[in-house]
């Protein structure tokens, strides 16, 4: 029971106080009912285009510290929450200062088709990205005033269909960035389809993905992103990571992070993939490392631990790299991690690693030392 003596102010000066934790059960409407109704991407739409470029690098770097504490050495990092040119590259600025500043690997996405903006039809919005965004991000490119990787999509029953993702993910291949987009997440789209026709380098999310599309996907060596937090948080079902590998897709992992899906733990991502969707540790973390490099387009340089490549390391607090064994809790990987610069890593020439599918067994047994 409270009294006025149970606690006093002085021990709380810098600490938030809440009611402690009750069980409860939770309802509440769909995620894109949500969306329909003004809320999820657009509420953060407009709380981005409010925010200062200041305010929201300082909020960036914030969460990239966690992700590097959590053993992030490489992220990719996407706009998409402007919708508008100005918020766009806004954030892309943002983006491009914190891969000059911060001790991280970023790859850079461009989203501003994360949604369609209020008063526009989805049409109207991709011709605004394909004739007014897209012309300005080669500009700026071209003048080394910012670096954008990659570009997405979100090709959504109610948001981006075929016909316009298929236009707005061209035109940006058209000026060289690379195809990695939001697809089949909520509704069976033939997104993967489409995007091994336009030379994909990755899909993300594919909860709803036909088995044409995982064939399809396979045989393009285009690389299956897999979301486990998502589809944790919006009780979807879960990709299909098993017959993916047995298929011979390149399988990788992500966080998701956004404002519905909170996490900035890779290894609770792959704690995930093992549990939800029957994935083994090995071909976890080669999902998380190498797979996740491969599909960023980054495998060359990344994902690895091979002489020439970045150096960037993670000190697991275990005494055995037998990733089979249960007794050994490789998913807590604990700190302290350390990256080096690409002068600190040896640069002779290595054999390669391949990105992990179930068609090429032997990466499993180089995770090891």
């Amino acid at each position: 029971m409270l009294s006025k003596n149970s606690f006093q102010k002085k021990h709380f000066k810098k600490e938030l106080t809440v009611p402690g934790n009750a069980s409860c059960q939770l309802a509440g409407a769909t995620y894109m009912d949500i969306h329909q109704a003004g809320g999820g991407i657009n509420f953060t739409v407009e709380r981005t285009r409010q925010a200062s470029e200041e305010a929201l690098f300082s909020s960036f770097r914030q969460r990239l510290g966690c992700m590097m504490r959590a053993g992030t050495t490489l992220a990719e990092c996407k706009s998409g929450y402007g919708l508008n040119l100005e918020t766009e590259l806004k954030m892309l600025r943002v983006i491009e200062r914190a891969r000059r500043e911060l001790d991280i690997g970023i790859s850079a996405t461009y989203c501003g088709a994360h949604s369609v903006p209020k008063g526009k039809t989805a049409t109207e919005a991709a011709d605004d990205i394909i004739n007014n965004h897209l012309p300005k991000l080669k500009e700026l490119g071209r003048n080394g005033e910012i670096h954008v990787d990659n570009i997405d999509v979100f090709c959504e029953k109610g948001v981006f269909d075929l016909d316009s993702t298929r236009r707005i993910l061209q035109s940006g291949k058209d000026i060289g960035l690379q195809i990695n987009f939001h697809g089949d997440e909520l509704h069976p789209m033939k997104a993967a389809e489409l995007g091994v026709e336009l030379g994909a380098k990755a899909i993300s999310h594919l909860e709803e993905v036909s088995d044409e599309g995982i064939a399809a996907m396979a045989a393009a060596r285009c690389s299956a992103v897999l979301l486990p937090t998502t589809a944790y948080m919006l009780r979807l079902k879960q990709p299909r990571a098993r017959k993916m590998l047995d298929e011979g897709v390149i399988v990788a992992l992500g966080s998701d992070f956004n404002p519905n899906a909170y996490c900035f733990s890779m290894p609770m991502v792959m704690h995930l993939a093992c549990v939800n969707m029957r994935m083994s540790m090995p071909e976890a973390l080669a999902a998380a490392t190498i797979n996740a490099a491969y599909a960023l387009g980054k495998s060359h340089t990344h994902g690895s631990l091979e002489v020439g490549k970045q150096g960037d390391l993670i000190i697991i607090n275990s005494s055995s790299h037998n990733l089979e064994n249960p007794k050994q809790n490789y998913l807590s990987l604990g700190l302290p991690w350390w990256r080096s610069g690409w002068e600190s890593a040896c640069r002779c020439r290595g054999h390669g690693f391949e990105p992990w599918s179930r068609r090429i067994p032997h990466a499993a047994g180089q995770l090891g030392p």
